[in-house]
């Protein structure tokens, strides 16, 4: 049997079983938490996990990994735009460089992108071991679902984007990511922090995942709110990959 039948078969058999599991889980939630299906197929093993289209809306944050390559995101806004939810999608294949779709290109997105690029190129050993980024074409397109339209100060969730197209591996399901990384490495400050959170929620992400820094601050944060949200910290861009990756 061809592999494209093969793995028709597949993902029909896992989306059937899926829905059954669905309704377990609303029979007895703490029996039948966890209800992701996936399978790994071909020499290289990349594991694609199978959703059920009728749970998904594309303006809110699925419990499901997303593809390889695909990472939620909050842009934090500024003087002239409201926070918003964005999608980053980056495929590879051989080549070099990045290209970004989005035609025109936001000049705050393109400078986010900036930063990642320069930060997988220097720190890659680190973030993809023996794979030479430089060896290989980025092609990135962002995704707004609201207002926001710039995707200013993404850097950290654009990085997470190409180091997984490139790891071919998926972020974790529920999670949305914050942050922005200069082209030195640093992390910058997150300007309103409890406002993202608070918007985490309304999005319907499980996780955040946002730098350190901003711990202090969330303190502020409702006692509703926070027990929502599961909130994690990261210290600088390679562990901000590994917090996000699935194990």
């Amino acid at each position: 049997m061809p592999d494209e039948d093969l793995e028709w078969a597949v993902r029909l058999a896992l989306e059937v079983r899926r829905r059954v599991k669905e309704q377990q889980k609303r029979i007895g939630a703490a029996e039948f938490r966890n209800t992701h299906f996936s399978y790994t197929m071909g020499h290289e093993g990349v594991e694609k996990f199978v959703a059920t289209p009728e749970l998904q809306h594309q303006s809110e944050i699925g419990d499901e990994p997303l593809e390889c390559g695909q990472v939620w995101t909050l842009g934090p806004g500024g003087p002239d735009e409201y926070p918003g939810l964005f999608k980053i999608e980056v495929n590879e294949g051989p080549g070099s460089g990045v290209r970004i779709l989005n035609k025109p290109v936001p000049p705050a997105f393109q400078e986010s992108i900036r930063c990642a690029e320069q930060n997988l190129y220097a720190r890659a050993m680190q973030l993809v071991g023996d794979r030479d980024p430089r060896a290989h074409e980025f092609s990135v397109q962002l995704r707004a679902f609201d207002s926001a339209r710039t995707g200013a100060k993404t850097s950290v969730a654009c990085l997470i984007a190409l180091a997984g197209a490139l790891l071919r591996r998926s972020v974790r399901g529920g999670l949305v990511i914050v942050g922005e990384v200069t082209v030195g490495g640093a992390i910058e400050t997150v300007a309103n922090p409890v406002g993202l959170a608070e918007l985490a929620v309304e999005k319907n992400a499980r996780s955040l995942l946002m730098p350190v820094s901003c711990r202090r601050q969330l303190f502020d944060l409702s006692d509703e709110m926070a027990t929502k949200l599961d909130i994690e910290f990261y210290q600088d861009s390679r562990d901000a990959l590994m917090k996000a990756l699935t194990e």
